[in-house]
């Protein structure tokens, strides 16, 4: 029970320590494949640091629920990535964590950065807030539609026993954990608000979503907004990575040098889809905003198609 308690506790200050680096390092390799040096992959500590010295100024017609709005949406995406393992499946909330409660906290953050975004008054909040809901009503039914892919197959919607099952060589070659796993990969993106659905590297008015609802925010309170960001972009990278490639994550009862292979295991991982990540985006041009429901209808219908295979390889 300590040990689950230390590794927990380790989880969850990784978690935080982590996002800024894998933010700058996507920044950076966009940045090489554009032939520019771009900035150091450090960079968003010092930006993350730089906004909390500065004084939050908060308009006049925002309420109570502007102010809290920062701190709801990063402690709910902050709860979300303590429950994902990353290095080990002997964390002390893993028998609590769940697949349908992320994406509940998730959700949760999404709606108050929503509503943030209204409450300012601002007609940019609004089109972003609107644009997310519209987002958030495709996205989160292909994620449901993965956990229930992957709960038949392993007959749980726990993180660690999903990976627990796929270590154990119980899966083998599977035509449903390949559509499940394109359908994160597209819900991912979405989530994030990555190219082609949007480039959080601009604040073009006509096409930004996430930028638009945290236009108004500023000093800590944009830190928070930003930082959330960034530790969301890490909870999908390391979700993948545990429910698909949970190669090298320690077991209960692991060593500690098992514990040290399932660190290095997961920053190699973590490094490698997030070059992938900054490749891809490097490649594609951004889509427009009424091809949205295509993009993430096709990871709905990939998300049912995998548990449709599940039902037929079954039968066979």
């Amino acid at each position: 029970m300590n040990t689950s308690i230390a590794l927990q506790l380790v989880q969850i200050l990784l978690a935080v320590a982590v996002a800024p680096l894998v933010t700058g390092w996507v920044r950076l390799v966009k940045a090489r494949m554009q032939a520019r040096r771009g900035p150091s992959p450090l960079q968003p500590y010092r930006d993350l640091y730089r906004l909390l010295q500065k004084e939050a100024v908060v308009a006049h017609s925002a309420s109570w629920i502007f102010r809290a709005a920062p701190y709801v949406t990063f402690a709910a995406v902050w709860a979300a990535s303590c429950i994902v393992p990353t290095f080990t499946t002997d964390l002390y909330l893993a028998p609590a964590a769940d697949l349908i409660a992320l994406v509940a906290l998730l959700g949760l953050a999404r709606f108050w950065t929503a509503l943030a975004g209204m409450d300012a008054g601002t007609p940019f909040g609004g089109l972003g807030s609107s644009r997310e809901m519209m987002i958030a009503s495709l996205a989160e039914p292909a994620m449901l539609m993965v956990t229930f892919s992957l709960s038949l197959l392993s007959g749980s919607t726990s993180p660690a026993h999903i990976a627990a099952f796929v270590l154990s060589g119980g899966i083998g070659l599977s035509v449903s954990i390949g559509l499940a796993l394109m359908a994160l990969v597209m819900v991912a993106i979405a989530e994030n608000g990555r190219i082609p659905i949007d480039n959080p590297a601009t604040h073009l008015e006509l096409t930004m979503v996430h930028e638009a609802m945290v236009l108004e925010y500023s000093g800590r309170h944009l830190a928070m907004m930003e930082m959330a960001g960034m530790v969301r972009l890490t909870l999908y990278i390391a979700l993948i990575g545990c429910l698909f490639m949970p190669w090298g994550i320690a077991l209960p009862g692991a060593a500690p040098a098992g514990l040290a292979v399932g660190l290095g295991a997961f920053l190699v991982k973590t490094f490698t889809i997030a070059t992938a990540l900054a490749l891809f985006e490097t490649s594609i041009a951004k889509m427009r905003v009424f091809r949205y429901a295509d993009f993430l209808g096709g990871a709905l219908l990939l998300g049912l198609l995998a548990t449709i295979f599940h039902y037929v390889s079954e039968a066979v």
